[in-house]
């Protein structure tokens, strides 16, 4: 009787110890749903500042050889840096040359991060002689 009740608790004790292992290994994801885990891929443009808005900033300059212009939306979460400074869009100026890393969100382009460095004074002289004519 000792025995088999030795027995039934040495059996009771490998399953409940599988029971733990089993528990404590995360699931297997499918290769399908790493795929759909990834994040939208992230692009970069570089140009020049058009306009600068609370919520957008339009960049000008080239893709694949051509002349384009880019609408970036702006959020809480876009950095935006200066000559190394934290700065909001409005602080950035036509002629400003940017950098900007952004996220392609539905045919929305989001930027996450523009780096801006001033406008040289020659190129401010050039757009500003036009509008004195």
């Amino acid at each position: 009787m000792k025995r088999a009740l030795a027995a039934l608790v040495g059996i009771a004790f490998v399953f409940a110890s599988a029971g733990l292992v089993s528990a404590q290994t995360p699931p297997a994801t499918k290769p399908e749903e790493k795929k759909m885990e990834k994040k939208a891929p992230h692009h970069t443009a570089v140009g020049t500042v058009k306009t600068a808005g609370a919520d957008s900033v339009v960049v000008a300059g080239k893709a694949k050889g051509k002349e384009t212009e880019w609408t970036f939306a702006v959020n809480d979460k876009t950095k935006i840096k200066k000559a190394g400074k934290d700065v909001t869009a409005k602080d950035l100026a036509p002629g400003d040359k940017v950098t900007v890393r952004y996220m392609d969100e539905g045919g929305k382009m989001t930027a996450m991060t523009v780096s801006a460095s001033a406008a040289s004074k020659q190129a401010a002289k050039t757009k500003e002689e036009p509008a004195k004519k």
